[in-house]
């Protein structure tokens, strides 16, 4: 999929390298986007990725003043998800990052990563335009502020010139009168795109909004602002009648598409109606609404990601530059595998054939495997990010001959079927009982969202994880 790949220790370094192989080079963070565009061939020309994951200080979230946020470039979605100052300062923010996938991909994917690759689409981008926010933009030249609502030019193109990076978004932090909500519409409750996602922040003066922000996603070939909803809403008590009016303005400013996931006439319904009940859920609740748990499931464990920084920018061919990693407590040294994803030098490299590939896409959990103690599919990570990680798989869950107690409740409630997607669960269930001992079905529920089933279902599964709570609680 590539023929060199940089590990590089600092943001300096992946400059460099960036302006030396112009149109050449492609930079990854999270790569849940990167990896599979290379493996469709959507970036024939590529033959070098610049990978920042490594690089110290770039997973910050910081308030500053009380008055800014600020998140790095590889700030993750479970990182949003799990902070509190993006819960309390941002909330809509944390509500779109917990849409994201499943918790094994919003613990690679970035928030960053999801505003460059400019779907309009993509979840986060509708709050944080709703937020202002401004872009850090660096290349060897210097640096850039590029406000969001001046980013994106077209679908899934940007300002972005030849060897730039994003390197900091900043954004005001919401204020005490305001309240907000996020919306997403898709065909199924995890691991979907949108059909339509809309962020409303409004500001309140007693029982009037004085100011209002409506962004709305998947409904034109950018995010964009709904102005003559917004202009509507200003100085208006949010009544019944009001709030009907201005979701009906919404269809005015926008320019739905038809595809294979919806036609243009549905965008356009769909996005009238969850305005409409976005503004109804704020008009009932005068605290700021917030969907996200206090304590959400991350699949950390007991862990903080903190991407073990290197002291040295690595690179690696097929013919040079060997991965060290350790997997399952065991030191490993790789010769081959540098152009293969962590699944495949998982299998084909170290013979660890227990985890699986299902779908290949990050679909399906079958290939999760704990990165740094963070579960993660591995079917989206580059080799050669194992080099210098430590790497645990479902053959690393037993102790010696003496099984896991979520695999022996497995076995005991008849969970394993065909037994394919079985690790992937098991992996999932047994970072879940390192996060909390006594999980709720709720937390059980959202642990195993990134795992699919293709036999008969989830109830025994969902049972045998049940189990292992009542015997620990």
């Amino acid at each position: 999929m590539w023929n060199k790949y940089y590990c590089v220790s600092t943001i300096d370094d992946a400059l460099k390298i960036l302006a030396e192989n112009p149109g050449k080079a492609k930079l990854i963070a999270g790569g849940t986007d990167v990896v599979l565009e290379l493996e469709k061939e959507i970036h024939p020309q590529i033959e070098i990725l610049v990978d920042i994951s490594r690089v110290e200080s770039l997973d910050h979230i910081i308030l500053e003043d009380d008055d800014v946020v600020h998140l790095g470039a590889m700030t993750t979605h479970n990182h949003c998800v799990n902070s509190k100052i993006i819960q309390n300062f941002a909330p809509i923010l944390a509500e779109a990052c917990y849409s994201v996938g499943s918790p094994q991909i919003r613990n690679r994917g970035t928030v960053v990563g999801n505003l460059v690759t400019a779907s309009p689409a993509n979840d986060t981008i509708s709050p944080l335009m709703a937020l202002d926010a401004v872009l850090t933009v660096r290349s060897i030249d210097g640096e850039r502020l590029v406000p969001l609502r001046e980013f994106y030019t077209s679908v899934r193109k940007t300002v972005l010139r030849p060897g730039e990076i994003v390197t900091d978004v900043a954004f005001r932090a919401m204020r005490k009168e305001e309240k907000g909500t996020f919306i997403k519409y898709a065909l199924r409750k995890a691991q979907a795109i949108s059909l339509v996602n809309a962020a409303i922040i409004l500001n309140m003066d007693g029982n009037r909004v004085s100011n209002c922000s409506i962004a709305l996603g998947a409904v034109a070939p950018v995010i964009i602002a709904s102005e003559k909803a917004q202009s509507f809403l200003i100085g208006k008590i949010l009544n019944k009648e009001n709030i009907q009016q201005a979701s009906d303005l919404v269809t005015q400013d926008i320019s739905p598409i038809s595809d294979i996931r919806s036609s243009a006439d549905y965008r356009d319904k769909i996005a009238s109606i969850i305005v409409k009940r976005g503004l109804e859920k704020l008009a009932s609740d005068d605290s700021r609404d917030n969907s996200v748990p206090i304590n959400p499931v991350v699949l950390w464990g007991k862990t903080t990601p903190n991407h073990k920084k290197l002291d040295v920018t690595k690179f690696f061919t097929a013919d040079s530059s060997e991965i060290r990693t350790k997997i399952n407590g065991k030191e490993y040294r790789f010769q081959s595998g540098q152009q293969k994803s962590l699944l495949h030098l998982l299998r084909d490299e170290a013979g660890l054939v227990g985890t699986k590939e299902g779908c290949g896409e990050g679909e399906c959990g079958a290939c999760t495997v704990y990165l740094d103690g963070v579960a993660v599919m591995s079917c989206l990570v580059p080799a050669p990010r194992a080099d210098g990680a430590e790497i645990t798989t479902i053959e690393g869950i037993t102790n010696g001959e003496k099984l896991h107690p979520v695999q022996k409740a497995f076995i005991d409630e008849g969970a394993v079927q065909c037994g394919y997607c079985t690790p992937g669960f098991i992996m999932s269930a047994v970072k879940l009982f390192e996060e909390y001992s006594n999980p709720d079905i709720d937390q059980i529920k959202m642990a195993i969202t990134g795992n699919l089933c293709r036999c008969t279902g989830y109830y025994k599964i969902v049972k045998a994880i049940e189990s292992v709570a009542e015997r620990t609680g």
